[in-house]
């Protein structure tokens, strides 16, 4: 057998904790388009209901994608999921540090209410609840470190990203930053009239490690069709007005909005990780 029958595995954390959702549809179908994609490695994955099952992986995988999932970030603290959680997080960290050429390093992708959780773990700023709801598809605007992150290659500045939270990452704690050599790659939409604090919109923790506050995993398609059911709509337009509930229809009909998050960030995450654990046979990082 060759290295490429050998299969990239990737887990895939979901923190839904069984809402319905589209997120986790969305990561899946984007893991599968992967598969033999980069000179025809194969790649694998299985899904741990941590949340809703108290489900966690072991360090026997290549890639970790966490999930966005509802309400606070802290609901999960001193239950069962969130101690298996961090302690994942405790376990993978300590690998990354001791791996070399022996054991290769994990590479991990945390979406929204993942992305809040990393901060948690990692201390890297503070996470509170906002004052009002972020709601609709929103500018995400790149920081200079985020002009020159891979995984935005080739968005616009801002670029335009699905973005529904009731909870923040803002002022970050630089000794730790520096610490870690982690780096702010993008900030929420400016907003002038708001003499406000602009939360974080994505972290780079390490060369393997990167989260996001966005949903880059989102599709107009399932959004649209979400968003027009009878009781979505009455939801949003009685939450957010009818304006809001307009505007969120004419960028879900543009493709202009989601499509180049949707075809980079995620998908490029995958192809950079995959091309470093498996240059023989998927080829040299393009990165």
């Amino acid at each position: 057998m060759t290295a490429s029958d050998y299969p990239i595995k990737v887990a895939v954390i979901d923190l839904y904790d069984n809402l319905p959702n589209e997120g986790m549809r969305c990561i899946k179908e984007i893991i599968t388009e992967s598969d033999g994609k980069y000179g025809k490695q194969s790649v694998a994955f299985e899904v741990f209901e941590t949340r809703y099952k108290d489900e966690i992986c072991d360090l026997d995988y290549d890639i970790y994608i966490s999930s966005g999932g509802p309400g606070s970030p802290f609901d999960g603290a001193g239950k069962m999921w969130e101690r298996l959680y961090f302690k994942w997080w405790e376990a993978l960290w300590r690998h990354n540090q001791r791996a070399g050429q022996a054991h290769a390093k994990k590479y991990v992708f945390a979406i929204c209410h993942s992305f809040q959780m990393m901060c948690r773990f990692f201390n890297l700023a503070e996470v509170t609840a906002r004052g009002s709801k972020s709601f609709g598809i929103m500018p995400i605007h790149k920081t200079p470190s985020g002009r020159q992150e891979p995984l935005y290659g080739g968005l616009e500045d801002p670029f335009y990203a699905a973005d529904f939270r009731d909870w923040q990452v803002v002022s970050p704690k630089e000794n730790v930053l520096q610490e870690l050599g982690a780096e702010i790659l993008s900030l929420e939409k400016i907003r002038p009239h708001v003499p406000l604090e602009r939360s974080i919109t994505g972290i780079r923790v390490s060369p393997e490690i990167v989260g996001v506050q966005f949903h880059p995993e989102a599709d107009s398609r399932s959004m649209f069709v979400h968003a027009v059911k009878p009781e979505r709509k009455q939801d949003i337009i009685e939450k957010h007005g009818p304006e809001k509930y307009e505007e969120l229809l004419q960028r879900l009909e543009d493709p202009s909005y989601l499509g180049p998050v949707r075809q980079t960030v995620l998908p490029k995450f995958l192809e950079n990780a995959i091309r470093r654990l498996r240059p023989e046979t998927a080829g040299a990082d393009l990165n």
